[in-house]
């Protein structure tokens, strides 16, 4: 009979693995680590202390040691906004950004709820033509027509946003435009200022000391690999959301702005090798007012789709998304071990070439990605650029996973409206009382609320991810609440 250790007979090692777990000294502590994890595909591995302490009595009101786990470590949540990545910390990241933007329209979060009343406007911006491409324009009413290929394409139609002459197909200015594309979006916000002072026969300072323009934006990938952004621009008077803009700051107003510094809006870029570019914003671009959440007399079906939660829901959805819906990956190409530079350096400090990448500096050969032909030449292309003197602060090859683009998905003005971090802070405050509710209901000692805590801390990381049978149980716990979720979209469980 073999002993309970000797487990060489289990084949599976996340199976044998979790038994390991179940013979430590506390198995439930195991499953509620992994379960407070709420499903987060690659948990980040800690080892450290922490202790806090009354600042007046010197006493220790509470302490942890990741060494008392059963595992030796303490498991904390990646945080990743990709959904690519962790589907479960984009949720929450998500749903964060989701009540950042909706604050910002409707008030709530320490925002003035008068802050609906304010003129606001959801803007498109898109980029340039570098090249025709497959596309599926439509009538005005609505019906499909032909491409310029002569084909009627279907909506999943992989040829979609491919060019029609790859020859033609200007890539260096495509890879260009998504490199320079948040530098452009600063150069436009200082436009519109400077648009709205000329509209207004104003000058720029009488402007804003009576008027604050704010702003949150989302970057969205097209078919064709560039970006278009997407943003609520609102009009505030001169101490923020909590004071009404004057009057003459109406939609109309900026609207016409928009328009002025869309087009002014521009950087040169210089190249020896590829000559001079001009980037500029795309002619196509939309300003829509957003109606106030339940305002139900306007008429214009098409105007009034847009509402607070609408747009909150919308902005939020694309913050957590990323390049792949392109048809790229969502990983770097660089080889970590030379750092995408092909060589390493040896015990003389002469460059030898990198033996993992085979001196090309990628992780996985381009030319073997699981991508189209267009993507591959957008990275392809992009890694090209990269090398270049002229192009060295851009980096270009570290994000050619991302066809060049390097800027921020989601970003806000100061005075929009809350920010992630006070929303997190909330959640953890949140945790901290619940945590000593449990301890009264224990009849343990509770912290007084006008006791000065002070916290001190030490952590390392070791690694990200979870042991094999951590796994198994990490994915029934994303079952159940898979389950639960779709219990609830079906109506079958009170909300």
């Amino acid at each position: 009979m073999r002993p309970q250790s000797d487990l060489r007979h289990v084949i599976s090692p996340g199976l044998r693995d979790l038994i390991e777990l179940a013979n430590t000294h506390d198995f439930d502590r195991v499953t509620d680590q992994v379960r407070n994890l709420r499903g987060c595909t690659h948990p980040v591995n800690l080892h450290g202390w922490t202790t806090t302490t009354d600042q007046a009595t010197k006493e220790v009101v509470r302490s942890y040691r990741s060494e008392d786990e059963p595992s030796g470590r303490l498991l904390t949540v990646c945080g990743n906004r990709r959904a690519s990545r962790c589907p479960a910390c984009s949720r929450v990241y998500a749903a964060d950004t989701y009540h950042l933007i909706k604050a910002g329209l409707s008030g709530g979060k320490n925002v003035a709820a008068t802050v609906r009343d304010h003129p606001r406007a959801f803007v498109t911006l898109t980029a340039p033509s570098f090249g025709p491409v497959h596309n599926r324009p439509t009538t005005d009413a609505g019906k499909p027509r032909p491409c310029a290929c002569g084909d009627t394409h279907a909506e999943d139609a992989p040829e979609l946003g491919t060019p029609l002459n790859p020859s033609t197909y200007d890539y260096a200015g495509a890879v260009l435009w998504n490199a320079h594309a948040g530098q452009l979006w600063a150069r436009f916000t200082t436009y519109l200022r400077r648009a709205l002072a000329e509209h207004l026969g104003m000058t720029q300072k009488a402007l804003n000391t009576a008027l604050r323009v704010s702003f949150a934006k989302v970057a969205e990938y097209q078919k064709r690999g560039l970006v278009h952004f997407h943003a609520v621009i609102r009009f505030d008077g001169p101490d923020g959301h909590t004071s009404a803009p004057p009057l003459w700051a109406t939609f109309d107003a900026l609207k016409t702005a928009v328009g002025l510094a869309r087009k002014r809006a521009r950087l040169t870029v210089e190249s020896d090798a590829i000559g001079e570019r001009v980037i500029a914003w795309g002619r196509r671009f939309k300003v829509d007012p957003i109606s106030a959440l339940g305002d139900g007399e306007l008429t214009d079906a098409r105007v009034a789709e847009y509402t607070d939660a609408k747009v909150a829901g919308y902005i939020a959805k694309y913050a957590t998304k990323n390049a792949e819906g392109t048809g790229t990956v969502d990983r770097t190409l660089i080889c970590r071990p030379c750092a995408g530079r092909g060589y390493v350096r040896g015990p003389d400090r002469f460059h030898d070439r990198c033996l993992d990448c085979d001196g090309t500096g990628q992780a996985e050969p381009i030319k073997a990605l699981p991508v189209q032909q267009h993507v591959r030449q957008m990275i392809r292309t992009a890694w090209a650029l990269g090398h270049l003197p002229e192009f060295a602060e851009l980096k270009l090859w570290k994000w050619a996973h991302m066809l060049g683009f390097r800027g921020h998905f989601s970003s806000k003005s100061r005075a929009y409206s809350t920010t992630l971090g006070a929303l997190r802070d909330v959640r953890r405050a949140w945790r901290l009382a619940q945590a000593e509710a449990a301890r009264a209901r224990a009849g343990l000692p509770t912290t007084d609320e006008n006791t000065t805590l002070v916290t001190a801390s030490s952590w390392t990381y070791l690694s990200s991810g979870y042991r094999p049978g951590e796994e198994l149980l990490a994915a029934q716990v994303r079952h159940d609440i898979a389950h639960a979720q779709r219990l609830k979209q079906e109506g079958l469980v009170p909300s």
